[in-house]
C-alpha cells in the first residue's frame, strides 16, 4: 500500500515539476493557458465598463482559477520530500502569491487584482518548450553580475560623486528661477542629463551652464559603455558549456542537473 503511495506520488511529481515525459509537457502546457487566461480576467475586470455588466461572470472565473491553482500549489507541495525547499523557493513563492490575493480579497476590497502576479509562473515555459540553454544563460548572467559587483559599485559610487559635483556647480552658476533651487534639485539635472533622459523641465538659461551640460551629456554616452564592458568581461570569464534538462529531484527539488545525471549533485537522490 505504501508503495503504490510512493510510486503515485512521485509519478505526480514527476508529472507537475518536469517537462521531460509527455504527460509533464501537457500538463505545463495546461498550466500556462491557464495562467494566461486568469490574467487576461483580471485585466478585463479593471475596465469599469466590463466590470459593470460581466462582474458576476468575472468573479466565477477568478475564483475557479484560483481554486485550480490552489490544488496544484498543494500537490507540489504534496509531491515534494522536503517540503521547505518548495514552499520557501522563487517558483513556491510565486505559486503562493498568486492563489493568495482572491482570499483576502474576501477580507479587504481591491486586492484580488494583484493576482496579476500571476504572470511571473509563465517563467515555466523554459521548461515547457525545453529553453533550459536559456535558463543556463541567465545563471550565468546571474553570476556574472556577482563577479563582478565590486567594480560596478565603485563605478556607481563614482558616478554618484560626479552628479553630486555637477550638481553643485550647477546651483551655483545657475538661478533659482530656472529651477536650480536646490542642490538635491540640481543633483536630480545632473542625473537625468548624464543619462541622455532630457525630460526638459529643468535647463540650464547661461552659457558657462549650458557649457557644462554640453560636457555632462558627452560623459554620459562613454558612462554607459563602462558597466557593458565590464559585465561583457565577465561574461567571457565565466561561460562554460552546460547541458542540462529539466529533470528536478524528488528529495530536495533541485534541478539543473547535468543530462546524463542519474543521482542529484546536491542530496544524491536517485534522479
Amino acid at each position: 500500500m505504501n508503495k503504490s503511495k510512493n510510486s503515485t506520488k512521485e509519478r505526480l511529481h514527476e508529472i507537475i515539476f518536469e517537462a521531460d515525459t509527455s504527460a509533464g509537457k501537457i500538463f505545463d502546457e495546461i498550466l500556462l493557458v491557464f495562467i494566461l487566461l486568469s490574467v487576461s480576467v483580471v485585466m478585463i475586470d479593471s475596465v469599469p465598463s466590463i466590470h459593470l455588466d460581466y462582474q458576476a461572470y468575472l468573479n466565477i472565473a477568478e475564483w475557479f482559477f484560483t481554486i485550480v491553482f490552489s490544488l496544484e500549489y498543494i500537490l507540489r507541495v504534496w509531491t515534494t520530500k522536503i517540503k521547505s525547499n518548495y514552499v520557501f523557493s522563487f517558483y513556491g513563492i510565486i505559486d503562493l502569491l498568486s492563489v493568495l490575493p482572491t482570499y483576502i480579497g474576501l477580507f479587504l476590497t481591491g486586492t484580488h487584482f494583484l493576482v496579476v502576479i500571476r504572470i511571473l509562473r509563465l517563467l515555466r515555459v523554459f521548461r515547457v518548450l525545453k529553453l533550459v540553454q536559456f535558463i543556463g544563460a541567465s545563471r550565468l548572467l546571474l553570476k556574472s553580475f556577482a563577479s563582478s559587483k565590486h567594480k560596478i559599485t565603485v563605478f556607481f559610487l563614482f558616478v554618484l560623486l560626479m552628479v553630486t559635483i555637477m550638481g553643485s556647480i550647477m546651483y551655483i552658476i545657475e538661478s533659482p528661477e530656472d529651477g536650480f533651487t536646490s542642490i538635491p534639485r540640481s543633483i536630480y539635472w545632473a542625473i537625468v542629463t548624464l543619462t541622455t533622459v532630457g525630460y526638459g523641465d529643468i535647463a540650464p538659461q547661461t552659457v558657462l551652464g549650458q557649457f557644462i551640460a554640453s560636457i555632462v551629456m558627452l560623459m554620459g554616452y562613454a558612462i554607459i559603455a563602462v558597466p557593458t564592458g565590464i559585465i561583457t568581461n565577465e561574461l567571457i570569464q565565466e561561460n562554460k558549456k552546460q547541458n542540462t534538462n529539466t529533470q528536478v529531484c524528488s528529495n530536495c527539488n533541485a534541478d539543473n542537473h547535468d543530462d546524463d545525471a542519474k543521482y542529484c549533485k546536491y542530496c544524491g537522490t536517485e534522479l
